[in-house]
């Protein structure tokens, strides 16, 4: 009895998705709940595990676009055929390994030189060289174009060379003579390779092409300095971790200078949605998290109903799930605006780009210290810039500075944020 493995329903979003690896082999005895394969969608990765004991067929390779429901694989269950997919197996090996071939028949194509390339073919005809006094450096002894250059190079005559040349005039003396410097790997030797885009990948760029081609998007700067941050932090990171487990970071207090903010100016809290806006009363923050298969917006739901341990809990939670690959379809739904941090890869400065639908997007850059004047004062002072990107539809520049300004000040004054100033 065969059992289908079967790609599952991942969302009602999601029509299809790809084979990102699979953990067994055709051939292999899996048991009940073993995890199969790895399925990529255009949100999340799907563990897939198998409905029963069995032999494993696999129908459908690493890198295939598959769709919802589509059979990618068999599980035999009876004794017999375990038994017949042993055989299969060794019969598939038997085929693959060609038989040597005959003595007078490896003679014959050696005497009959080398296997040309196109394009050392054009070459060895054009210059009339026989081919078999170069040297072969290609796969399985192929002659390249590379083979025929060097050739030439090295000074070789051409074979039908039999008419003496006539004589011309000695060139008059000149300095050593030029030449390009040469590659030093062997000559077809360079490569490249080819992977299959994937569905996280995909989705990212008709995502952001999207946003390009849809939204007004603008981007107005503003540098806060940290100093009062790192103060507060550095007096109560201990205790802080100590009482709930979790570190302090710079991101839970821009999370709630954010929210302060965006009850501000609400209507960077909304989007478009064809001739009407969106405003939310609810503050679904996105916080852009980096995994191995490459940025994910996992969402904060109500977080303006969460403390500062919390939201750190929360970030904490998908920062793992993302290095994890584990992130689900649910948790990165909705959104009403984003926070991405590029200052943890080093970035002094960017412009972000709107995670569609929503209408603007914070980023936080790296800390640097630098000179500022302060009360008359020129002070060294650890200086971060900020970025606010803006769908100009229903975003006017001078909110989106207010806003920026709004975040400046919250953060620069902690203080504000815990009395609600």
């Amino acid at each position: 009895m065969a059992v289908d493995v079967k790609v599952p329903a991942v969302g009602e979003s999601v029509q299809e998705a790809m084979i990102h690896k699979w953990h067994k082999a055709s051939g292999d005895s899996v048991k009940r709940d073993d995890v199969l394969l790895e399925l990529e969608t255009d949100k999340a990765t799907v563990e897939v595990v198998a409905e029963s004991d069995g032999v494993l067929e696999i129908l459908a390779k690493d890198g295939a676009t598959v769709a919802i429901g589509q059979v990618i694989g068999r599980l035999e269950t009876s004794g017999a055929g375990a038994a017949k997919a042993g055989k299969s197996d060794k019969a598939a090996a038997a085929k693959v390994t060609p038989p040597p071939p005959p003595p007078a028949a490896a003679k014959a194509a050696a005497d009959s030189g080398p296997v040309l390339m196109p394009a050392a073919r054009r070459l060895v005809e054009e210059h009339q060289i026989d081919p078999k006094s170069i040297e072969a450096t290609g796969k399985g002894g192929r002659l390249t174009k590379g083979d025929v250059l060097n050739h030439l190079e090295g000074g070789a005559a051409p074979a039908a060379a039999a008419v003496a040349p006539a004589k011309v005039a000695a060139p008059a003396a000149k300095g050593p003579e030029l030449k390009l410097p040469q590659p030093q790997t062997a000559a077809g030797a360079r490569g490249e390779r080819r992977e299959p885009l994937s569905m996280l990948r995909r989705r990212v760029a008709e995502r952001l092409i999207h946003a390009q081609n849809t939204a007004a998007i603008l981007t107005t700067f503003n540098e806060v300095d940290m100093k009062a941050v790192m103060d507060l932090r550095k007096q109560y990171k201990d205790g802080f971790k100590e009482k709930h487990g979790i570190g302090l970071g710079f991101m839970s207090f821009f999370v709630r200078a954010a929210i302060e903010a965006l009850k501000a100016f609400p209507a960077i809290n909304g989007w478009i949605e064809g001739n009407e806006i969106v405003y939310h009363d609810y503050y679904d923050l996105g916080v852009a998290v980096s995994g191995d298969r490459g940025l994910v917006v996992p969402v904060i739901r109500d977080a303006d109903k969460l403390s500062m341990a919390e939201i750190e809990q929360s970030i904490a939670f998908y920062a793992g799930k993302a290095r994890d690959g584990k992130i689900t379809v649910e948790q990165l739904n909705g959104g009403t605006f984003t926070i991405s941090n590029g200052g943890t890869f080093g970035s002094l400065l960017s412009t972000p780009i709107l995670n569609p639908p929503q209408s603007a997007i914070l980023g936080m850059h790296k800390i640097e210290e630098r000179p500022i004047a302060l009360n008359g004062q020129v002070v060294i002072r650890p200086m971060m810039y900020l970025a606010l990107s803006y769908d100009h539809r229903i975003v006017d520049g001078k909110e989106a500075v207010q806003f920026l300004v709004k975040i400046k000040e919250l953060v620069e004054d902690p203080t504000r944020l815990l009395l609600g100033v």
